[in-house]
């Protein structure tokens, strides 16, 4: 790890610059030192140091000045400060202005060492978070929704004429059914889809901390309250504010939103001059709004104010058509991210997901995928790769009504027989989904008389 890092040291003291260059440099970092402010921002203008340390009392270019260019080229530098004028003030004024630690000189070598190891595990961190959402990014189409199940193709048809309204919109479903991703279909097809598109799940959060989350506070609002924040609501202005799991809301949270809905207009925690804000209200929920509202849980009015258009989505359980596609889209998803060469998944493999329920929905079938595709290490999701719950039914599964256990041809010609079904005759998508080409396909059906 250290020897990937560059760290620029920046102190007008020699003796001291050279002491903690070669202490560094013992630890294995590239290092490279300069003996002034100004160098160091001709440096900085030049190429990036994840790791500056740097001296805080310096002429013509102080540390201060050091650090503000250091954050304003590169972001995602940390900065250390060290100085022989260890005071409060300066300590809190390099801590606002992004410092990740502060040093006072006499310093201890080993405080020294931790200190800069502590930073580039933090640097180490974001670079990997970085090059993950890199990757599953370039692994995200345009919003679409994967599927050729009837009922989902009429409830995207809809979504797409209400797009550009702002009437709110309720989108029920049980969890995993991907109520979220309809949500960001919708936006994705209005005209706000240049706006921003802000998710909250309202069962993460206590009333209070909700609250502060979508109608943010003003500085001084409560004990360490240090500056303004803005709440969701404000960050979603010229967008979509999405309320997942809105049922979860405490009936005072409800008047609130209420509010919210009708006024167009929020009251940041601690304030007293409402915000107003451009906002189109998505929101879902698992459970039965009817129901919620006859127990009391879910006010009637607000009801009434989500459900200007509502979707049903459908469990995968009801459209297992989708599940070769599905299925596909997730193993190459997932090969990309792990770098894998795996292309496919075996016949039974494909036969035990097509008779299994998914009480976790689409979200179930792709964690199962993801795993698959960890496990395996050749080109195929097999049986074995399944999880041991799903491999447990195989046997039942294949067996003939009258109790036998049927021949692997057997099995074979009615996999290939139900594949063709789901495909509609199509030779060429039933060959795709078998994972073989049309000739393969062919041979088979020759072979077992199916022409």
């Amino acid at each position: 790890m250290s020897e990937s890092f560059r760290l620029l040291v920046v102190d007008d003291e020699p003796i001291a610059l050279r002491n903690l260059v070669y202490v560094l440099k013992k630890e294995g970092y590239d290092v490279t030192g300069v003996q002034s402010g100004p160098e160091a921002l001709r440096l900085l203008e030049k190429q990036e140091f994840p790791l500056v340390l740097t001296d805080l009392r310096m002429e013509k270019v102080d540390g201060m000045q050091v650090l503000k260019k250091a954050k304003e080229l590169w972001p995602d530098s940390e900065i250390i400060m060290i100085t022989g004028y260890a005071t409060v003030d300066s300590a809190v004024e390099a801590m606002k202005a992004g410092a990740y630690s502060y040093v006072a000189k006499p310093y201890k070598l080993d405080e020294v060492r931790k200190v800069v190891k502590e930073a580039i595990e933090k640097i180490t961190l974001k670079m990997e978070n970085r090059r993950l959402r890199e990757r599953i990014e370039a692994l995200r189409p345009d919003i679409s929704i994967i599927t050729r199940n009837k009922r989902m193709q009429k409830i995207l048809e809809t979504a797409r004429h209400v797009a550009d309204s702002d009437s709110t919109v309720m989108i029920l479903g049980e969890s995993g059914t991907g109520k979220e991703l309809v949500a960001r279909f919708i936006h994705s097809s209005s005209r706000r889809k240049d706006g921003p598109f802000v998710a909250v799940n309202c069962g993460a959060f206590t009333e209070d901390l909700l609250a502060n989350e979508l109608f943010g506070h003003v500085k001084g609002a409560f004990t360490g309250a240090h500056e303004a924040k803005k709440g969701l609501a404000e960050m979603a202005d010229g967008g979509t504010l999405f309320l997942d799991e809105v049922t979860e809301m405490s009936l005072p949270m409800q008047v609130k939103l209420l509010r919210l809905i009708q006024e167009k207009e929020i009251l940041p925690l601690g304030g007293t001059k409402p915000v107003k804000v451009d906002v189109r209200f998505i929101a879902a929920t698992n459970r039965n709004l009817q129901d919620e509202v006859k127990k009391g849980t879910f006010r009637q009015d607000l009801y009434y104010r989500l459900n200007v258009v509502s979707f049903s989505l459908p469990p995968l359980s009801e459209r297992k058509d989708d599940i070769p596609l599905l299925v596909q889209f997730f193993i190459q998803k997932y090969a990309k991210l792990m770098e894998k060469g795996v292309k496919g998944i075996s016949q039974d493999a494909m036969a035990i997901l097509q008779q299994y329920d998914f009480p976790g929905n689409v979200r179930e079938l792709e964690n199962i995928i993801e795993r698959g595709v960890a496990l395996t290490d050749g080109d195929t999701i097999e049986v074995a790769h399944l999880p041991e719950d799903l491999r447990d039914v195989t046997l039942r599964m294949f067996r003939k009504k009258d109790g036998r256990l049927p021949s692997l041809e057997e099995q074979e010609r009615d996999y290939i027989e139900w594949v063709l079904k789901e495909a509609g005759g199509n030779k060429t998508l039933a060959a795709q989904m078998l994972g073989i080409d049309r000739v393969s396909l062919w041979r088979k059906l020759k072979k077992y008389e199916m022409e």
